[in-house]
């Protein structure tokens, strides 16, 4: 999904970065660093509830003031029960699409200003 929500977010002439973090702990916090300086929003994505890794990213932002610099937005899946579906409807009900994706970005780029690439 973010993969598509990139090749998206590209058709509009904004250029995305995604990168795959594979473990929350030990954080990388030069690669976080270097997105939230390079990058007007940062945009985690995790299929897990809240408090985990974009929580971490956001300790770590905040700790450095790099939270004053970038448009933070984490999407974790909702405090709900999502019914058994298709996994697509599943991510749809979740707000984890694609779409659900792009509009996030759009929406915290507009609030930026758009002046820095998206992440």
């Amino acid at each position: 999904e973010a993969l598509k929500a990139a090749d998206q977010l590209a058709a509009r002439g904004l250029a995305p970065t995604v990168v795959d973090a594979r473990f929350a702990k030990p954080l990388d916090t030069a690669l976080i660093d270097q997105l939230a300086r390079n990058h007007a929003v940062l945009i985690t994505l995790e299929e897990g509830a809240e408090g985990g890794f974009g929580a971490y990213v956001m300790h770590h932002l905040a700790r450095t003031g790099l939270l004053d610099r970038v448009r933070f937005r984490p999407m974790t899946l909702p405090d709900t029960f999502i019914d058994h579906n298709t996994p697509d409807e599943q991510y749809n009900q979740a707000g984890l699409n694609a779409a659900h994706i792009v509009a996030t970005a759009v929406s915290a780029l507009g609030a930026a200003g758009g002046s820095r690439q998206s992440a």
